[in-house]
Order: structure tokens, then C-alpha cells, then sequence
């Protein structure tokens, strides 16, 4: 019991919430307090100014008043503070020490003027005391133990001497007093109880309401923050952009946007697995965020596609020059764990005001640039200029006529043949897509075919190719093959492989005599899904040739991954080799490598009799190029393949 009365009676330090909460009402209380006290005692002062002496109607009360005054200065001019704990703490337990000295002052100068006077003077004093302290009370109510001490320093020695004096009167006001009293403290301790239970549900709100900030800030980062890298994603790049477009616009500064495709990341995948492929772009994040000092705003657009927004360079030049460093920071080895991955960045970059001045517009011209970047220069930096943008218009012509053709009747097929140099036959034709469009003529296969690839409509055009191609095959001798390539989206598309498989069924053409040729490039480009869809080419019989040999990033860890039955070496191998020593040699290794795994080599791109006697003295057999032929019509291979021996003889033997 003890215990309690002593917690009643003490400032509740352990709650910070409620200290400061009691400081701030009790600070609004303070000019009422004083008011109210100095105004009492004045008037008990006036009234026994004639009947006591001086010391108790001049001097003492003067000090009181100089007391009071101080305080009440004092706490107006910090009313608008901020105080810490600790500070908070000392002011209240400083305010409950005066008001326990202040209070048996005032107590001690009023009783002390009870002798003095007539009944008047006396009934005066006995209501100054209870009028006062019950007023203070009220004001002192946020600070229970500085209220409760008052109350027994002042209404008890007043009870006592009231109780005690042995007129009626006084005895029945004491009791009276003492009564009040009791029902006070009853009134102070639930105000108290509703006011402590009044900031706990305030500091829960607050502790709830800093969750529900701290749920949302967290949510908002997660919505706009890649999980894995850390660096912002397509939504918070996006929005970004736009802000950053806007201010360039206002301000008359420079931007430009570039974005980034990693080349060679699917085969680390599949190579050493998804926990390295994602350590790996977390290191890319981190390259590029080193870039950030040449203000820089790197972001994860998504999979393996970053995004940058460039502010402060001057010109293209400038931008090629620090997009090629970033490229090559990028094409460092990733080392974790011992094992060491290999990439390349290839970027394309728009510049705002060259390339458009929309976030949708850069996005298209980087994308553009980014493409050409990956098609030709594959770790390097594409700047979109207005070459580039000529381009563009002409493939969005292109585009606009391939949707509106008719591939029944425009698109049509050239075969090149495929030379035996042993007997002297041709093997196989190799068929080739060719577009002459009604409305803008004739177009080149590597402006349509990539046309079509960017308008989604490859796979409806490489379904009619195979339509012809099949057609034309049933023509030849039942030995003589047929080559059909497949581009970048027709080897990952599920759709495409599942309509070409039934157009090889419905044609009734054997499928062994068909091959299925693919770059590097396609098959690097998710490499399980073209791998996947290769090998139900293969379960069906149909050859696998692997196009342009050597002129990818990995050419050899395909050769053992994939059911190849062909490989055939990019012509860029054979332009010199009949002087180039170096040249000779890399084909002599890729000859052997495809004898040892049993695939049959084709060498693409001869042109002279020096390269045909160069490549049959390195034991090359089959071969194609204009020195043997260029494309054909249907009707010419068929006049060809009756007079080729006849042609091929004398020339065989010549570079034999």
C-alpha cells in the first residue's frame, strides 16, 4: 500500500507519451494557476490590510507575488518549447517540488492571519484557503502527484485548525471542506485514470497509424524497387522518365534514354544455373549504378533488360563514348564461387529532341537502336540518329505492306544448290524467302524478314515459305534435300514449330529429307526453348543444320547440346582463305570437329576457284556458293540439276 500511495505521489517518468502530454495541458493551465492566485490573495490581503501587521499584508505577500510572477513569465515564455524526455521530466518534477513549497507557503501566510480581524476577516480566511486550493487543484489535475500533494499539504493543516478551533461554524466548514475534498481526489483520479488511458490510445493510434505508414512506404518501394537488384524497376524507370523529360522541357537540358540487353545471359542460366544467373544481375546492377557519378539513372526494366536515363551529355559522340565504357564494364568476367560467367551489354540510346520527345517515342527509337545494336554489333553502343530514323520510316512502310500482303501470291522462293564435290551432284537446295510487293517492289530478305519479326507476324509468312518450299521439293530426285531456315522467333515459338510440324505431316514429303537450319544467334536467345523445340524437329527425322558457324559467342557449347546432323561455316571464314593461313586453319579445325561428331560440314560463300581448291585440299566436300550457282527459280533448278554434272565435272576437276 505503501508502494501506491508512493507511485501516486511521483512523476511517471517511464512513459514518455504521457510526461510530455502532461507538460503541454499543464503549460495552458499555468496562466489560469497564477491568475487565480495572485488575485485571491490580493483581495485577503486588502481585507486585513488595517488589522495585521505589515510583515503579513506587505512583505510577505510581496514575495509570494514576485514567486508567482517569476513562474508565470517564466513558463509563458518556453510555452512554445519543445522539450526532450529528460527535460520534460525535470520541469514537472520541478513544478510538483514548488508547488508542495508553494503551497505550504501560501497555507502557512493565511492561517497566520486568522488571529487578526474580526469574524468577517476570519470566515475570509477559511474561504480563501478552500477557494484557492480547489482551484488550484483543477489546474493541477494533468499532474496527479503535484495535486495530490496540495491537497495534503493544504486541506489538511486546514481541516486540523478549522476542525479544531471549537467555534461550530468552522468545525461544520472544515468537514464540509474535508468532505469536498474527499470527493475531489475521487473526481482527480478518474480525470487522471481517462487522461493516462486517453494518450496510451493515442500512442497505439500513432504506433498504428506508423505501421500502416511504414506497410505503405513499403509497399510502395516494393512496388517500385526490382526485388532482386535493389535499382528501380519499368514502373518507377517510367515515371521517373516522364519527370526527368519534363524538367529537360522546362529547363532547356539535355536528356537521352538508353536501354540495355544482356547478351549471352541465357547460357549462363542453363550453363550453371538460376542462383548464378541472378547473382550475376545483381553485379550488372551494381556496374551500372557505378555509373551514377555521370549522372546516370540506371533501373531493371525486366529479365535481362536494364534501362538508363542520361542527363547532362552534351552530344552523341560523347553519349557513344561513355556507352562504350559501360559496355565494356559489362563484358567483365562474373566470378562467384570459382566459376566464372561471361556476358555482353549491348546498348541503344536515344537522344531527347533527335530521336522524339516523348517517353513513349525514346523508348521506341532506343529499342530500335538497341536492335541494331544486337543484330550487328553485339556489345557496343548504337546512338539512334537520322539515319537510323529513315531506316525506321522505311520498316514501318515495310511493316504496313506485310500486313496488308497477300504471302500466297507475293512471297516466292529461290533454291540454292548445295554441291557434293565428291560425286560431282548437287545434295540439296537451300531455300531462300523473296518478297516482290505490288505497292513498293521488290525487297531485300534481311529488311522484310526483320520486319516481320518486329511486326509479330513472322511465323504466319515462315508457315507459307514452308508451304512452297515442300511443294517444290516433291519436283526433285527423292535424294536431293531440301534446307529451310527458321528465324530468331520461329525457333521459341511454340505455335510456329506445332504448324510447321503438321505442314511437313500434311505434305507427304519424307522428313529426312528435309533439314531445319538455325543461327546461333536464335538459339541463344532463350536457348531451353529453342532447344526444346529442336529436338522435336529431330524426333521426327529432320536434319538440324547450324547456320553461320563461328560467328557467334559459343559456338561450341551448342555443337555437344544440340541433335545437329549439319554445320555449316559462315562465308566471313572463306573470303581469304586461299592466302590466309589463320583462316585455313579454323576451317580445318571446324572439318575435323564436324567429322568427329558426325555431322556433315557445308562451306557457304565460295566464289572463286582459289577457295574451292583451298577448301578441298582441307578436305571439305560439300559446298555452296555463286561459284557454283546463284538462287534460282523452281523451273531453273530443275533445268540446272539436269546439265549439273555436265557442269560441275570440268570445274571440280579443275580445283581438284
Amino acid at each position: 500500500m505503501l508502494r501506491n500511495s508512493r507511485a501516486f505521489l511521483t512523476i511517471e517518468a517511464s512513459d514518455p507519451e504521457l510526461v510530455q502530454a502532461q507538460l503541454a495541458a499543464f503549460t495552458k493551465q499555468v496562466p489560469l494557476l497564477y491568475f487565480m492566485l495572485v488575485t485571491n490573495t490580493v483581495a485577503l490581503t486588502v481585507t486585513h490590510f488595517q488589522a495585521a501587521p505589515a510583515l503579513l499584508t506587505l512583505y510577505i505577500p510581496s514575495m509570494l507575488y514576485a514567486v508567482s510572477l517569476f513562474r508565470l513569465v517564466h513558463w509563458w515564455f518556453s510555452r512554445h518549447r519543445h522539450y526532450t524526455h529528460e527535460e520534460a521530466i525535470g520541469r514537472l518534477r520541478s513544478t510538483y517540488r514548488l508547488t508542495a513549497l508553494l503551497g505550504a507557503g501560501f497555507c502557512a501566510w493565511s492561517l497566520s492571519l486568522f488571529p487578526y480581524g474580526d469574524a468577517y476577516q476570519q470566515s475570509h480566511v477559511a474561504f480563501y484557503i478552500a477557494n484557492t486550493v480547489i482551484g488550484c487543484i483543477f489546474c493541477l489535475m494533468h499532474l496527479r502527484a503535484a495535486a495530490l500533494a496540495l491537497t495534503a499539504i493544504v486541506l489538511g493543516p486546514f481541516t486540523i485548525f478549522f476542525g479544531t478551533s471549537g467555534n461550530p461554524v468552522f468545525t461544520a466548514l472544515a468537514l464540509n471542506v474535508a468532505l469536498v475534498t474527499i470527493a475531489m481526489v475521487f473526481i482527480l483520479l478518474t480525470y487522471y485514470r481517462d487522461f493516462r488511458a486517453l494518450i496510451q490510445s493515442q500512442k497505439e493510434l500513432t504506433a498504428r497509424q506508423a505501421e500502416t505508414q511504414r506497410l505503405s512506404d513499403e509497399n510502395h518501394r516494393l512496388a517500385n524497387l526490382d526485388s532482386l537488384t535493389n535499382l528501380p524497376n519499368r514502373r518507377q524507370f517510367r515515371a521517373e522518365l516522364e519527370k526527368r523529360l519534363a524538367l529537360a522541357e522546362k529547363n532547356g537540358t539535355s536528356l537521352a534514354l538508353g536501354l540495355i540487353d544482356l547478351d549471352g545471359f541465357k547460357p549462363v542460366n542453363d550453363t550453371f544455373g538460376h542462383s548464378i544467373g541472378d547473382k550475376l544481375l545483381i553485379e550488372v546492377g551494381e556496374r551500372l549504378s557505378a555509373f551514377a557519378d555521370h549522372n546516370i539513372f540506371p533501373a531493371r526494366l525486366g529479365g535481362d533488360e536494364f534501362g538508363l536515363i542520361f542527363e547532362g551529355q552534351p552530344g552523341p559522340d560523347q553519349l557513344h563514348a561513355l556507352g562504350d565504357r559501360i559496355c565494356a564494364a559489362l563484358q567483365e568476367p562474373y566470378i562467384f564461387s570459382g566459376q566464372t560467367a561471361r556476358v555482353s551489354g549491348s546498348l541503344g540510346v536515344a537522344i531527347l529532341g533527335d530521336a522524339g520527345t516523348t517517353a513513349d517515342r525514346l523508348f521506341d527509337c532506343a529499342d530500335f537502336a538497341l536492335y541494331l545494336a544486337k543484330q550487328n554489333f553485339r556489345g557496343t553502343t548504337v546512338v539512334f540518329s537520322a539515319e537510323h530514323e529513315a531506316e525506321i520510316n522505311e520498316l514501318g512502310r515495310i511493316q504496313q505492306a506485310l500486313r496488308a500482303a497477300d504471302f500466297r501470291t507475293e512471297m516466292y522462293l529461290a533454291f540454292q544448290p548445295m554441291v557434293d564435290a565428291d560425286t560431282s551432284g548437287i545434295s540439296a537446295y537451300e531455300a531462300l524467302a523473296r518478297w516482290k510487293s505490288p505497292t513498293i517492289g521488290t525487297v531485300a530478305p534481311s529488311v522484310f524478314i526483320r520486319a516481320a519479326e518486329r511486326a509479330g507476324i513472322i511465323g504466319k509468312l515462315t508457315e507459307v515459305l514452308m508451304q512452297k518450299a515442300l511443294e517444290a521439293a516433291k519436283t526433285w530426285p527423292e535424294h536431293i534435300r531440301l534446307s529451310v531456315n527458321l528465324s530468331t522467333r520461329d525457333v521459341v515459338s511454340n505455335k510456329t514449330v506445332d504448324a510447321l510440324l503438321d505442314i511437313i505431316a500434311e505434305s507427304g514429303i519424307d522428313p529426312a529429307r528435309l533439314d531445319i537450319e538455325v543461327t546461333e544467334t536464335a538459339v541463344m536467345r532463350n536457348f531451353t526453348l529453342a532447344a526444346e523445340n529442336i529436338r522435336r524437329f529431330a524426333e521426327r527425322g529432320i536434319g538440324i543444320a547450324l547456320d553461320d558457324f563461328g560467328t557467334g559467342h559459343s559456338s561450341l557449347s551448342y555443337v555437344h547440346r544440340l541433335p545437329l546432323t549439319k554445320i555449316k561455316i559462315d562465308r566471313s571464314f572463306i573470303i581469304d582463305i586461299a592466302t590466309n593461313e589463320l583462316s585455313r586453319s579454323i576451317v580445318k579445325t571446324i572439318v575435323d570437329l564436324s567429322r568427329n561428331v558426325g555431322c556433315v560440314c557445308v562451306v557457304e560463300g565460295m566464289e572463286t576457284a582459289e577457295q574451292v581448291a583451298a577448301l578441298r585440299a582441307l578436305g571439305c566436300r560439300m559446298m555452296q556458293g555463286y561459284y557454283f550457282a546463284r538462287p534460282q527459280k523452281l523451273e531453273d533448278t530443275l533445268a540446272y540439276r539436269a546439265t549439273a554434272e555436265t557442269i560441275l565435272n570440268p570445274v571440280l576437276r579443275k580445283t581438284g
